[in-house]
């Protein structure tokens, strides 16, 4: 039984230092493996023979102890030992150490949970990072706004390269100096464009119209037949005579020269009568009678005698010497020069543009004769304006041929012809005509409007595209479109220009409105908010924010209409400066960003609008091509007043908001951020000056590079400098770690004896922190690894001395029978 059990005694020491040479082989064989965790072992006595149990004392004895046989040794455990490895530097950003405990939680090919102290980890194709063994490190992942998902723990992806991130505009922060030195900007710049007029009133049409000369009779022509009777002239009295073609209407041609008749008879009485034959007939049809003029017997002047029908006879018998009508003298006005006569129709309401006859005509000491005048026209229901009664005759000055003047009224339902005897000194004091005509209103079509050229009227809108280029402050602003309909007004163009300038108006502040100019413009005496607007003679008027950088202006090329079928004019509607603007004013261009990283051109300009004992107040108009509403067109985006004291401080400002819509687009919309002026001065200074000195939004931008944290938070750096959390790495501990069940590869999973996982994040209760770019070593300490390597081969020799001495007594018992 003794040499027998000390065989099987001796060869339990010997299994129990193999196991140990196996452990510590192990270990150094892991020295160098990243994140490995040494094991300890540990063993036990194995089953006792008991020789004897002992007594207790008793009144004569003592008492004796156990006598027991130990039958050998047994491997009471092979555990991890979870103490600290070193921590060294990686290369890869992407490897992480941990210090303190806990593990990474990663899953398996199988999608079981696994445990690692392995902090190397790399990404795969679909830019998730794994362990070397293809294990998916699990955490919290991001959602599109990069907002962490807490809900559950999933592979986590670091798509460097492929996801894009832009950053909206929050902040703008401007510097420079706004000096109190200058000129308060109280005065905006005035344009002013060309009268414009409208087709949609009638203009006559004179193609017709014929203009001549009017004639005189021939009064050499005229046959004198005398008698002694048959009247009451005296003899040798003397009657001189005239003669003028008198038309339809009663209006008279110009009057002959005269014929000097003296009465002769033979018997001395007063009986006297004078014939006159051969009356000379017109030139043409358009006068049928003749009025005929003579003086009192041997007197000057020449009154009416009697009208003659020239269709009817050609004589005239004169027997009366006070036969004449004193009321009724000879017209004598005639005209000399070349002249040109304008039609009208007229009513109580004004009157339509004027036409020009296609003729002149030049006249010699005579009248003018205008026939066939036009028949104004009858207004239909969709017409908008009256009924004309009245046409109106306008005629030059042969010293002027440039103005025109009232010459008459006509009545068209009476006559449609009319002669001129008017003298040039007596139309001057009448009306001048008014060349362009009724003028626009705001509802005016815009196909209709019209600007005149001398006497020509031409159509400055189409339907179409019309592009608009204009200035503001010098600048040129970008060039926007609008659309021209047949419904199109002009008050849809005044909104259009005015909103694509960027001129904000009063209510655009209403807790500090914005002034309106001061008005320097010779002879008006109108209000001049800033704004568009109609003048009361028919132009376009826009009147800018005060401040020489405020002021808009219009070029000769700054419209351009294309038509739909590619016809491209330039409509000029001649802009030209009324008033120059005033003040001290700057300004200061930069790009903002919207939540697509789209880039917004911001021009923010400051005018000084007062100053004071004691402070300095400049207003700030920040205007954005890019700014989008859902309709319509509008530059501006804001304003607002900034105030300095008298040490040149920033003391307060009423807005710092810039609002950009962008409605049209799939931007977030409105981009609102922030105007910061704390950095600019109020000193004195030879001139003003902004600038925006930096913003904190980005444009689109790549993914290029990660970093992990202390807590665990991935943060992407992306090519356009924003950084975002691309998900967070979580860790698990147990509250019995070297109760996990090793599964190879540094992996370890759930055993009986670990424990449930805690999961938590780095740092957190007691959980370890993450060390980015670095890696855990081995904690394998190898001198002591070597240490129990001696230990254990001297175990091993030592039973199998034992055995080698059970054998040679089992021998020797043998050979006893010999």
């Amino acid at each position: 039984m003794g040499l027998a059990s000390a065989l099987s005694t001796a060869l339990t020491g010997l299994t129990a230092a193999e196991t140990q040479i196996d452990v510590v082989g192990n270990n150094l064989a892991n020295s160098q493996t990243v994140g490995f965790k040494e094991s300890g072992i540990s063993f036990t006595t194995q089953f006792l023979q008991n020789l004897s149990l002992g007594s207790q004392p008793t009144a004569t004895t003592g008492g004796t102890n156990p006598r027991q046989t130990g039958l050998g040794t047994q491997v009471a455990e092979i555990a991890p030992v979870f103490t600290q490895g070193t921590i060294q530097t990686s290369s890869s950003a992407s490897d992480v150490a941990l210090q303190g405990d806990g593990f990474f939680v990663v899953q398996s090919s199988t999608g079981e949970p696994l445990y690692t102290r392995s902090g190397i980890f790399k990404t795969n194709s679909q830019n998730e990072l794994v362990t070397v063994n293809g294990n998916r490190l699990l955490g919290y992942a991001v959602d599109d706004e990069f907002q962490l998902q807490t809900t559950e723990l999933v592979p986590i992806e670091v798509p460097v390269g492929s996801v894009r991130v832009a950053q909206a505009t929050k902040n703008v922060y401007l510097e420079g100096v706004l000096p109190p030195t200058g000129d308060v900007a109280t005065t905006g710049e005035v344009i002013d464009s060309v009268i414009l007029g409208t087709a949609s009133i009638p203009r006559p049409d004179t193609s017709g119209v014929s203009l001549n000369a009017a004639p005189a009779p021939n009064e050499g022509a005229v046959g004198i037949t005398q008698a002694d009777s048959g009247g009451t002239h005296v003899e040798g009295d003397t009657y001189r005579y005239r003669f003028a073609y008198v038309d339809a209407s009663g209006a008279e041609a110009t009057p002959s020269e005269e014929r000097t008749v003296t009465v002769q008879g033979a018997d001395g009485n007063p009986n006297n009568s004078i014939t006159l034959n051969s009356l000379p007939a017109p030139p043409s049809g358009e006068y049928t009678r003749l009025n005929i003029y003579r003086t009192e017997p041997n007197g000057n002047s020449f009154y009416r005698l009697g009208q003659v029908d020239l269709t009817t006879t050609d004589s005239f018998v004169d027997s009366d010497p006070t036969g004449i009508d004193l009321a009724q003298p000879l017209e004598e006005e005639v005209l000399t020069g070349n002249y040109s006569y304008l039609i009208t129709y007229a009513n109580s309401n004004g009157e339509t543009r004027p036409t020009p006859l296609t003729t002149s005509v030049n006249v010699a000491i005579g009248r003018v004769h205008l026939q066939n005048l036009p028949t104004p026209p009858t207004p239909g229901p969709g017409d908008s304006f009256a009924a004309y009664d009245t046409i109106r005759i306008y005629r030059n000055l042969a010293t002027d041929s440039s103005s025109y003047y009232l010459v008459d009224e006509i009545d068209p339902s009476v006559t449609s012809e009319y002669t001129d005897s008017a003298s040039d000194a007596a139309i001057q004091l009448n009306a001048k005509a008014n060349l362009d005509g009724p003028t626009i209103n705001p509802n005016t079509l815009l196909t209709d409007v019209l600007v005149r050229d001398e006497l020509n009227f031409e159509r400055l809108f189409k339907v179409g595209t019309l592009a608009f280029n204009g200035r503001k402050g010098g600048r040129a602003l970008q060039t926007r479109d609008f659309e021209v309909t047949a419904t199109s007004t002009v008050q849809e163009l005044l909104d259009f220009i005015r909103d694509t300038t960027g001129i904000q108006r009063a209510a655009e502040d209403p807790g500090h409105p914005i002034p309106s100019s001061a008005n320097n413009i010779p002879g008006d005496v109108s209000a001049l908010a800033p704004g568009a607007t109609i003048t009361a003679d028919g132009r376009l008027r826009f009147v800018s924010n005060n401040g020489v950088d405020n002021a808009v202006t219009v070029g000769l090329s700054g419209f351009l209409l294309t038509t739909p079928d590619g016809e491209v004019s330039a409509p000029n509607l001649g802009f030209s400066s009324s008033q120059k603007a005033v003040g001290q004013s700057a300004v200061a261009d930069f790009l903002a960003y919207d939540s697509l990283g789209s880039p917004l051109n911001v021009r923010v300009t400051a005018i000084m609008e007062s100053r004071t004992g004691t402070a300095t107040t400049y207003r700030w108009f920040a205007d954005s091509a890019d700014n989008d509403p859902l309709s319509g067109v509008d530059l501006s985006v804001g304003t607002g007043l900034v105030t300095f004291d008298g040490q040149g401080n920033f003391i307060s400002s009423t807005n710092t908001q810039v609002t950009i819509e962008r409605r049209n687009t799939p931007a977030a919309t409105p981009l609102d951020f922030n105007l910061d002026f704390t950095a600019i001065s109020g000193l004195e200074g030879k001139n003003a000056t902004l600038a925006a000195s930096r913003q904190d939004g980005s444009s689109a931008g790549t993914l290029s590079s990660f970093s992990i944290g202390e807590d665990g938070t991935i943060r992407g750096a992306f090519s356009n400098g924003v950084s975002r959390s691309l998900g967070q790495i979580r860790l698990a501990k147990f509250s019995n770690p070297a109760g996990l069940e090793q599964r190879g590869q540094n992996m370890f999973a759930v055993g009986a004896n670990s424990g449930l996982p805690v999961e938590g994040n780095p740092g957190e209760n007691g959980i370890a922190t993450l060390v980015s770019g670095a890696v855990e070593l081995s904690n394998t300490d190898i001198g002591s690894n070597l240490i129990d390597l001696v230990l254990a081969t001297t175990q091993y020799r030592g039973n199998t001395r034992v055995i080698t001495a059970a054998q040679q007594l089992l021998e020797e018992l043998l050979n006893l029978r010999r």
